[in-house]
């Protein structure tokens, strides 16, 4: 069953960063967030703000695009940060150890669509249009569990 997208209109920086925070408070091992969007769209930024506020303690917080997994400890446990953009294969991405991480680990994936039909059914996708400095984004899923959670993200942002 798929539900209707939740739209959520950023005008700053600060808003994303807020809405990613809001999120990244009810995961827990087994969900995953699929972040798409255009170079530039703003998904590291979300990422970025997302796992800042679950980490155990503060460290710095990279984007992925080189060493195409950054794995962090965090209050609702172990989260795997990835970016896909320079993945060619199937191959590469079971090599990374990802699909295991789909079920132990909290997982953000920049650039899902190199998962082709691999991506998990029950994720979060979550897709960002940058408008000049403000961002529009798209959240849609098919698992109900994302429904209930993201009501008050809808209500808080």
């Amino acid at each position: 069953m798929t539900t209707a997208p939740l739209i959520l209109h950023w005008l700053t920086e600060d808003d994303t960063a807020r809405a990613a925070r809001a999120i990244g408070e009810d995961l827990r091992p087994g969900d995953v967030l699929l972040l798409e969007g255009d170079v530039g769209a703003g998904k590291t930024h979300f990422a970025r703000a997302l796992i800042k506020s679950v980490l155990l303690q503060v460290e710095d917080v990279p984007s992925p695009t080189f060493t195409l997994v950054q794995i962090y400890d965090t209050k609702h446990g172990p989260l795997w940060h990835t970016d896909l953009y320079r993945i060619s294969s199937d191959t590469e991405i079971d090599e990374l150890g990802l699909f295991d991480a789909f079920e132990t680990a909290i997982c953000l994936v920049e650039w899902p669509d190199r998962l082709g039909t691999m991506m998990p059914a029950d994720a979060l996708n979550i897709h960002i249009d940058a408008q000049g400095d403000a961002r529009s984004a798209r959240l849609s899923w098919t698992d109900t569990r994302w429904a209930e959670r993201l009501s008050k993200v809808a209500h808080n942002v």
